[in-house]
């Protein structure tokens, strides 16, 4: 990480039980402390949303953050999965996009590509939810960095 050059990365936040509120800020605060690689620059409103895929469960709240970062990606999604471990999230323990007390997800990265096993970005069902490309306009990310499928509803406003 020593002199590694600063990228700009979008993350998603989410949680569904608990106090999902303080959850959130839980997150952005350990985003910070636990990493000298992190600055967070954005944030956007936290919105309400009704689960999708698995649906026998409480609705969301969510919100999308800007960082400047020196991690690279699958360092910085070590990070936050320490961090959703350290909340209590035990992703071994519940169904897949099942309840969480917290989820956070890379969405984008230094404008690039990534398709890897346990890492791909653009996250890959990040068109699917239009509510996130709303919360990315809000925090300015660049156009070009959304998938083909989700810049319409940008370009739409």
């Amino acid at each position: 990480m020593r002199g590694a050059p600063v990228q700009r990365a979008y993350l998603s936040l989410g949680a569904n039980l608990g106090d999902r509120v303080q959850s959130l800020g839980l997150a952005r605060a350990s985003l910070i402390a636990l990493c000298d690689g992190i600055r967070m620059i954005s944030c956007s409103a936290v919105i309400e949303t009704t689960p999708v895929d698995y649906l026998d469960q409480p609705d969301f709240l969510n919100q999308v953050i800007g960082l400047d970062t020196k991690l690279e990606p699958h360092e910085l999604l070590e990070t936050c999965m320490a961090i959703e471990q350290r909340m209590g999230r035990d992703r071994d323990a519940t169904p897949r996009r099942g309840p969480r007390s917290i989820d956070i997800d890379i969405l984008l990265y230094g404008g690039m590509g990534l398709d890897e096993p346990g890492l791909t970005i653009p996250h890959p069902r990040l068109a699917e939810r239009p509510f996130f490309i709303e919360l990315c306009n809000q925090v300015g990310v660049p156009i070009a960095w959304l998938p083909e499928a989700s810049r319409s509803c940008v370009e739409a406003k």
